[in-house]
């Protein structure tokens, strides 16, 4: 079985940092695509960032500039450093990732979320 679960979510003043932090354990073999999604009441779910396997990252454009993706391979480990926070960030961060367990099929796993309040 495999697991995401996130960290790192709080209660930060505008122009505030954050870093949120998500660990997939389990039956893994490989993790491909990783990102962290996010949501607000009434609204889709929308990216807000990605990593490749290798490292190649994409943003959605309300964020560029702010913040910052990385994960730790060894770890199993996704990060996404949060900078100059505004309100309009306040939402349930949500990771994603696209993982092969050991019996090398491959799906798409999320975590539960972690709530980012932006406020002061």
């Amino acid at each position: 079985q495999v697991q995401l679960v996130e960290s790192g979510g709080g209660l930060v003043q505008p122009g505030g940092s954050l870093r949120l932090s998500c660990a997939a354990s389990g039956r893994i073999f490989s993790i491909a695509a990783m990102g962290w999604y996010r949501q607000t009441p009434g609204k889709q779910r929308e990216p807000v960032a990605t990593v490749t396997s290798d490292n190649t990252s994409d943003y959605a454009d309300s964020v560029k500039g702010r913040f910052t993706i990385s994960r730790d391979n060894a770890k199993n480990t996704m990060y996404l450093q949060m900078t100059s926070l505004k309100s309009d960030d306040t939402a349930l961060y949500y990771c994603y990732a696209r993982i092969a367990d050991t019996g090398m099929t491959w799906d798409d796993y999320w975590g539960r979320g972690t709530q980012v309040t932006v406020s002061s």
